[in-house]
C-alpha cells in the first residue's frame, strides 16, 4: 500500500480544501447572480409612477424646492394616494414642511404647512377622467370604500324578460367618496362617513361606458384587495343562471300532425320524415 508523506498529505488536502471552496463560491456566486436577475425583471416588469422625494433628510421647517427634492419611479402598488407628483409640484414649490421628510421617501401634500392639498383635477394623470357615480349603501360596500381604493363596477341590466350582469371596469382607484378625497380623509382623521357618489380615475372611454350604464342598470362596486390587479371574466351571465334557477332547455321538442302528438325530433329544424313515432312521417 502506497504510503504517502505527511507533506504530501498535506498538499493534497490543501488542493481539496482549494477545490471544495471553488465550487462554493461559484454556487454562491450563480446564486446571488440569479437573485439580481430576478429582481431586476420583477422591477422592470413592475408598474411605477413617477413621485416626488426628499433628496436628503429634511427636518421641520424645511422649505421645499428644486435643491432638496427628486422625483422617482415608485412602484405603483405601493404610492402613497396622498404623494406629490411631478404634475403637482408647482403648487408644492416653496412650501414649509410641517413634519420631517426621509431621504427617498415620497413627499405627502399632509406634510405641508397650510391648505395647499390638491384640488381633485390635480390628481388625474393627463389622458385620465373622473366621472361620479351615484351609489346606494349597499353598492357602496355599506360606506366602507374609501379613496384610494381599488373596486370593480358591476352592472346589472334587464333585456326583455331577462335580468343580466357583468363586469363593466376592474381595479379602478377611488378618488373621491362624496366630497371626501383621500388627502381630506388623512387630515381629519378616521371617522364614519355616509356618502351616496364615488368618483372614479378611468380613461375617457371607461368614463363613457360607465355614464351609458348608469341609464340602462344598477352600477355596484365590489371592493377589491389593495394592490390585487388580477383580472377576472367579463362575460355577461344571465342572472337566473347564476342562481341556478334557469330552466333547463330540452333537446327534443313534439310535432304534432293533424291534431295530435306522432313523433319528436331530435334537433330544432328536422325533416317531417325524420320524426320517430308510428307514423313515420308524411
Amino acid at each position: 500500500m502506497l504510503q504517502l508523506s505527511p507533506r504530501n498529505r498535506n498538499l493534497i488536502v490543501l488542493l481539496a480544501a482549494l477545490v471544495v471552496g471553488g465550487l462554493a463560491a461559484f454556487a454562491a456566486q450563480r446564486f446571488l447572480r440569479g437573485k439580481v436577475e430576478e429582481i431586476e425583471a420583477r422591477e422592470k416588469n413592475q408598474a411605477t409612477v413617477r413621485l416626488v422625494v426628499a433628496k436628503e433628510n429634511l427636518e421641520k421647517g424645511t422649505r421645499l424646492g428644486t435643491a432638496n427634492l427628486a422625483i422617482r419611479p415608485v412602484p405603483r402598488e405601493w404610492a402613497h394616494s396622498g404623494a406629490i407628483t411631478p404634475e403637482q409640484f408647482g403648487r408644492a414649490d416653496g412650501a414649509v414642511l410641517a413634519y420631517p421628510a426621509q431621504a427617498g421617501e415620497p413627499v405627502l401634500w399632509a406634510q405641508l404647512e397650510g391648505q395647499r392639498a390638491p384640488s381633485l383635477a390635480a390628481q388625474l394623470a393627463p389622458g385620465r377622467r373622473a366621472v361620479t357615480v351615484p351609489v346606494d349603501e349597499i353598492s357602496s360596500v355599506s360606506g366602507m370604500v374609501e379613496p384610494g381604493d381599488l373596486i370593480d363596477i358591476v352592472v346589472s341590466v334587464r333585456k326583455a324578460s331577462h335580468a343580466y350582469t357583468f363586469n363593466l371596469l376592474q381595479g379602478i382607484r377611488v378618488l373621491a367618496t362624496g366630497q371626501q378625497t383621500a388627502l381630506m380623509r388623512t387630515e381629519s382623521g378616521e371617522r364614519e362617513e355616509t356618502f351616496s357618489t364615488i368618483t372614479l380615475d378611468t380613461t375617457p372611454e371607461d368614463a363613457k361606458r360607465v355614464i351609458a350604464a348608469r341609464e340602462i342598470g344598477k352600477v355596484t362596486a365590489l371592493l377589491r384587495a389593495p394592490g390585487d390587479r388580477n383580472r377576472v371574466s367579463g362575460a355577461r351571465s344571465e342572472a337566473q343562471g347564476l342562481l341556478g334557477l334557469a330552466d333547463p332547455v330540452s333537446s327534443r321538442v313534439p310535432v304534432i300532425y293533424g291534431g295530435g302528438p306522432i313523433g319528436e325530433v331530435r334537433r330544432l329544424g328536422a325533416r317531417p320524415d325524420e320524426a320517430e313515432g308510428p307514423g313515420g312521417g308524411l
